[in-house]
């Protein structure tokens, strides 16, 4: 048996960036920032940031790209994926996200002094079209289940 699963929980580097592909399904990509906190043998005080881009699809995309933002924090859960690309210079690149199927936003709406939410999956793996889901393209807060 194979595990894939990777979890962070830290705060977003830049705002979301929500796009649509050709097929018209969601995807949003982030960064999220977390912080390794120690004491070194000599008691000074080390800090290694870590950052790591997170890739979101569908429904759960499209909350992120709504209600997330630069400096947020937030909980992603999901697996590693490493895709590569052939680079202009003719260079072979890699790039390792996390591929989140479950979030969860630590801090309260925008503008609100609240903290905690519950968790928004993305186990739907085929994305329903508004159109089809009879649904608007906008989000509402009172649909989201937290």
């Amino acid at each position: 048996m194979d595990l894939n699963r990777a979890t962070v929980l830290g705060r977003l580097t830049r705002d979301p960036e929500l796009k649509n592909t050709s097929t018209g399904r969601s995807v949003t990509t982030l960064s999220v920032a977390t912080n390794r906190v120690w004491v070194d043998q000599s008691g000074t005080k080390q800090e290694q940031p870590e950052f790591h881009n997170c890739v979101l699809w569908g429904k759960l995309a499209e909350i992120a790209g709504q209600y997330l933002s630069k400096g947020r924090r937030v909980y992603m859960e999901g697996r590693l994926q490493t895709r590569d690309w052939q680079g202009q210079d003719g260079v072979k690149r890699y790039r390792t996200e996390i591929v989140v199927d479950n979030m969860i936003m630590l801090d309260g709406p925008r503008g609100s002094s609240t903290g905690g939410s519950q968790p928004t999956n993305n186990n739907n793996e085929t994305p329903e079209s508004p159109s089809d889901s009879g649904q608007s393209d906008e989000i509402k807060v009172e649909d989201i289940p937290f």
